[in-house]
């Protein structure tokens, strides 16, 4: 079978040995597979390892075969794969033995993979195969942020910095979907006018003054996965005693704030990442209630996956990438 792999330092398409599943496994044939930025910082990760890993976490297909002991599903099964592994549960932080898909183990980059039964669940019938398979990691991220976290209630008011990610789509139609306002900020106008689209009630560039922007606005809750560039800035624009999200740094991991300034408005700093298959489950709930849909921006083929590692690589997407088979 195709897959798209990182070898001796290198990225590239290689044949690989047919998977065929154990026993509680599955194989799955790949009908689309989700890029996330995760993607791209794995090469450096692994340096010059001369195993060929198969990228790729997200992803949506077809059950072609089933082991011994799978019963929760069978062979023509549509599914997604839940990219989060061995966290099944809903809890505070993760299990030890959580990892996730696409980095020890192989990933969705494929035409197929072999998985546990127990990582797999069976797609909402109204989405697309594109839409599906870019689904679980990004929105599985948002819904843990959002709601497990960050507590959103009707007639709340949630910040959002980096309108045109992937969570940050999934987060517009959530929040919106229980009554929250939703405010989101970008330095391209063209991502703000899509944001406005998806349901934004307020959208900022990132070059303006948040603070004067919204001195008439009460801010409950700030998601921010941007870090060092947006975090102080966010925290200034939330309200005494408001909560704050942080799930990821996709500018730098690293940066000082006034802690005194912190304690005396008595906010709450509140980490998180993915989810856990409970919560994935209430996400496949909610995605099926409301008639969700996943904003694809783009598609491209397994053959043509550099060129999808370009496009992402320079932050121009509004949404999930999506690479069929």
């Amino acid at each position: 079978m195709k897959a798209f792999v990182h070898e001796y330092g290198e990225l590239k398409v290689k044949d690989m040995e047919e998977p065929s599943p154990g026993e509680g496994q599955v194989v799955v044939a790949i009908k689309a597979a989700g890029l996330n930025r995760r993607d791209l910082y794995i090469p450096n990760r692994r340096g010059e390892n001369k195993e060929a890993l198969i990228l790729g976490s997200d992803g949506a297909g077809v059950i072609e075969a089933i082991g011994s002991g799978v019963q929760n599903v069978q062979a023509g099964d549509e599914v997604i794969i839940n990219p989060g592994l061995r966290w099944f549960e809903n809890s505070d932080a993760p299990p030890a033995e959580f990892d996730i898909l696409g980095m020890p183990d192989n990933g969705t980059f494929a035409e197929k993979i072999v998985i546990s039964c127990e990582q797999v669940e069976h797609k909402p019938s109204h989405l697309s195969w594109e839409e599906a398979g870019v689904l679980a990691l990004s929105a599985l991220t948002g819904y843990r942020a959002l709601f497990t976290k960050g507590q959103i209630k009707e007639g709340e008011t949630v910040f959002i910095p980096g309108a045109g990610s992937g969570v940050s789509t999934y987060l517009i139609s959530f929040a919106k979907n229980v009554g929250a306002r939703v405010i989101v900020t970008s330095r391209s106008e063209e991502k703000l006018k899509k944001a406005k689209s998806l349901g934004a009630d307020i959208a900022l560039l990132d070059s303006e003054d948040w603070v004067k922007q919204l001195e008439e606005e009460k801010v409950d809750l700030v998601i921010d996965s941007v870090g060092r560039a947006t975090f102080k800035r966010s925290l200034d624009v939330l309200k005494k005693g408001g909560r704050m999200v942080v799930f990821g740094a996709t500018t730098e991991d690293t940066i000082d704030f006034d802690l005194r300034s912190f304690f005396y408005g008595q906010y709450q700093l509140i980490g998180s990442t993915m989810g856990s298959r409970q919560e994935l489950r209430a996400l496949l709930d909610h995605i099926k209630n409301f008639k969700m849909h996943p904003v694809v921006d783009k598609s491209f083929t397994l053959e043509d996956m550099q060129n999808a590692f370009d496009y992402i690589e320079v932050n121009k997407q509004f949404g999930k990438i999506a690479i069929t088979f």
